[in-house]
């Protein structure tokens, strides 16, 4: 159910080590730039799982059988954070319907939040693979309430949930959520902590800070 490619040597290891820097992420277009890489690489290991079937391609001398994906994915993001990461799959996937959907963390006076999800904008998912990003998998709540949100809209052939970076008990909690369904997790590495304000320890910070700038107070 769940891959961390950061278990495995490979350049992969290199755009994560960065997008935890925090020398590096002082540069906010690399900092995305990486993100997108790290999408890249997730769309590819994920093209391994579709299915394909044999077309007929001319060339100037002939015609050749190449093996094609037989149906795009629905690609699916959680604004703001998931963009950078959405738009790396985006570029792989170039043929794929998008659905877009605002969750966030609702913090009452004690600092406990919940998660809220206002709108999804989607395509029709019944049936369909569904691939849906967040760069960090914290407590998982975000993931799980989403999900639940958009499958009523459709209950769709396989998921597929990205993130950079996931705790070990966000990883735990969405598995307690979705077990035994069709379900597979990617993960570019997984941290053992998360802080009393529900922060992945060592983790990267706040993407959607690091990304696109911080919000107002």
């Amino acid at each position: 159910m769940v891959h961390n490619l950061g278990e495995s040597n490979s350049v992969f290891n290199q755009f994560i080590a960065e997008i935890r820097s925090v020398e590096i992420q002082n540069d906010r277009m690399r900092f995305r730039r990486n993100l997108e890489r790290i999408g890249e690489i997730f769309a590819y290991e994920i093209s391994k799982t579709l299915d394909y079937q044999d077309v007929e391609v001319s060339t100037q001398l002939g015609v050749a059988i190449v093996k094609t994906i037989v149906e795009q994915p629905v690609l699916a993001t959680i604004l703001r954070a998931g963009l950078p990461l959405h738009q790396g799959l985006l570029n792989y996937f170039d043929k794929a319907d998008n659905a877009f959907i605002t969750a966030y963390r609702k913090y009452d006076k004690n600092e406990a939040f919940e998660i809220r999800v206002e709108y999804i904008s989607s395509p029709a998912i019944k049936d369909k693979v569904l691939i849906l990003t967040d760069p960090a998998l914290a407590t998982g709540s975000s993931i799980v309430k989403t999900l639940k949100e958009i499958i009523l809209l459709g209950k769709p052939k396989h998921i597929h949930i990205v993130s950079a970076l996931a705790s070990a008990e966000g990883l735990e909690y969405v598995k307690r959520n979705f077990s035994g369904k069709n379900v597979t997790i990617w993960v570019g590495g997984i941290d053992d902590e998360l802080t009393a304000q529900a922060y992945i320890v060592p983790g990267l910070g706040d993407a959607g800070d690091l990304a696109f700038g911080k919000k107002g107070e």
